[in-house]
């Protein structure tokens, strides 16, 4: 049986082209890339949606809600080595009235709520990697996206390294910040491009490398 690994996110693990409007292929994706680094003996799950946040119901769009969906999405991939979690970036929305605190207690919610699902062998939890997406840029707010994201989201995702570091030290979950690291791109400034996708896939390939 494979070793199975479930990442779970937003537009940027579906693998969303801001360029296109639409998804960037397999072999570009980070998720695909990253099943490409771990080889054979592994399976690697793609369970990002566009527009999803970590605990909170989007007035707009429907089923968004990560935590609504986390434990059916883990028990259906069962049994699991491995879950991958990369969110809040849609969380910054002005819309949800939340500071960057609110945003990582959501998501430190949602490493628990995986770390307490009897999806990995025999009934046992899954171990649990939570990242920090890369910040967005300020820019943001000049292009298409600004309308619907509203003020502030920038800062807000820049703030919430530190407070989601806090949050996953106190529960000991392994966390990855990726700020600094990979940026977003340059046409809204909230996702990844082809380069950022490679970025993205060898720093998770080293982590998980190291956690497995």
């Amino acid at each position: 049986m494979k070793r199975r690994i479930v990442c779970f996110g937003d537009s940027n693990t579906w693998g969303f082209d801001a360029a296109t409007m639409g998804r960037f292929p397999e072999g570009v994706r980070w998720t695909s890339l990253l099943a490409e680094g771990l080889g054979d003996d592994f399976q690697v799950v793609e369970e990002g949606l566009s527009g999803r946040t970590s605990v909170v119901d989007d007035p707009l769009f429907e089923g968004l809600n990560g935590l609504t969906y986390l434990h059916p999405c883990l028990m259906s991939h069962a049994p699991l080595e491995l879950v991958v979690i990369m969110l809040g970036t849609n969380d910054t929305k002005e819309r949800f009235n939340l500071t960057s605190f609110n945003i990582a207690q959501g998501i430190a919610r949602l490493a628990l709520k995986a770390k307490s699902t009897p999806a990995g062998l025999n009934g046992a939890p899954p171990k649990v990697l939570v990242m920090a997406p890369p910040p967005i840029g300020k820019e943001y707010l000049d292009t298409e996206v600004g309308k619907s994201m509203g003020k502030n989201c920038d800062r807000k995702s820049a703030e919430l390294p530190n407070h989601l570091k806090e949050l996953l030290q106190l529960q000991e979950t392994e966390f990855l910040d990726l700020s600094g690291h990979v940026p977003m791109n340059t046409i809204d400034y909230m996702h990844l491009n082809q380069e950022g996708h490679q970025l993205l896939a060898k720093i998770v390939l080293q982590k998980i490398k190291n956690m497995l």
